[in-house]
């Protein structure tokens, strides 16, 4: 799991176990449907085919971040630059490398639903312009995830 120090608030390991299995319903996106290696979480992911093509049984690493500045906020820093700096989409901009520089494909949406289920398991679910995703597993895996709160999708073969 991720580190408190870290903007990374889920990450772990994917083996694809199915894609399109209700047919497919666009040209270009697929749904796929895959179970992390450490976590034992269920994902579902609406994709770009075109820029991100997978396989069944192909293994990917995701990982969902609230910026993509490495590293997080240094503690006990908080000066103007930082906070102009919060959400910039590409910190790379003024020499910064972020955390998309790491990955093959980025997406950025919101999470818009959080389903408590049992009292163990819970479902997380975000849009990324319409391309949807649900992440269910323990909730001890997903604590830092805030409805409402801006996400991005990192993922890498």
């Amino acid at each position: 799991m991720a580190s408190n120090a870290s903007n990374i608030v889920f990450d772990d390991i994917f083996t694809i176990e199915d894609i399109d299995k209700e047919g497919k319903k666009f040209d270009r996106v697929s749904r796929l449907y895959a179970r992390s290696k450490n976590y034992d979480m269920h994902l579902t992911l609406d994709y770009n085919v075109e820029l991100f093509p997978l396989q069944k049984d192909q293994s990917f690493a995701l990982a969902l971040a609230s910026s993509l500045v490495k590293g997080g906020a240094p503690a006990g820093a908080g000066g103007e630059d930082e906070e102009k700096d919060k959400d910039v989409w590409r910190p790379d901009g003024k020499g910064k490398r972020g955390l998309e520089e790491d990955y093959d494909y980025v997406m950025y949406g919101k999470v818009y639903k959080f389903d408590g289920g049992t009292a163990e398991m819970v479902t997380v679910y975000a849009s990324f312009g319409g391309l949807l995703m649900s992440l269910y597993g323990s909730f001890r895996h997903m604590t830092s995830m805030v409805l409402g709160d801006p996400v991005y999708l990192l993922m890498r073969k």
